[in-house]
């Protein structure tokens, strides 16, 4: 098994993760409310395509970890993990920079005026609530994922590992529902950007 990389301090980390995790949800909700008008000379939805390349890679990152672990590949794993942190990161980054500067598109809005009518819905079909099925299930579980992904995170680097073990049961699913789902979302919805 490997050493440590931090010492156990849970009280400091209850606060560090909690504290983090509200910023991080707060940042999200108020930032979605603002569409900034500026013209960068490019189309800023890439920052979406951008987004669905970070999440499939995610994914992929967290299955190659799931099998460097099942393998007791612990180093891989863990540089795995760290790997696929980071590029969460990246992903918040760009999906801040996407939602400031595109705005919200919605399912079946076919002619870009920012409501759905019912002409637009019957256009969309099913498909649109298969849309919006998948969209709120990753919008829930991405809200509430990132304090898991740190605390298991945590555990792992203090050497807890069957605390480590326990919450990656739970983790790894989400993680990886929300890191599949985010590309599918992406394709669903890049045909109603304007």
């Amino acid at each position: 098994m490997l050493k440590p990389v931090f010492q156990k301090n849970d009280r400091l980390a209850n606060w560090l993760i909690g504290i983090f995790s509200l910023v991080v949800f707060i940042v999200v909700v108020i930032l979605g409310k603002f569409k900034l008008d500026v013209n960068l000379g490019f189309d800023v939805h890439i920052f979406a395509a951008i987004n669905a390349f970070v999440n499939a890679t995610i994914a992929v990152v967290l299955v190659a970890a799931l099998i460097a672990v099942k393998n007791q590949r612990y180093e891989l794993h863990k540089k795995l993990m760290m790997g696929a942190l980071v590029l969460s990161v990246l992903f918040l980054l760009s999906y801040i920079a996407h939602h400031l500067l595109a705005g919200e598109a919605k399912y079946g809005d076919a002619n870009h005026d920012g409501i759905v009518d019912e002409a637009e819905k019957l256009a969309a079909g099913t498909m649109r609530v298969v849309y919006l099925i998948i969209l709120i299930t990753h919008i829930i579980l991405a809200a509430i994922i990132l304090p898991f992904i740190l605390f298991t995170a945590y555990r792992g680097l203090t050497s807890e590992f069957p605390a480590h073990k326990k919450l990656a049961k739970i983790t790894w699913p989400l993680w990886f529902y929300v890191a599949v789902t985010g590309p599918i979302v992406y394709f669903m919805i890049s045909p109603y950007y304007q």
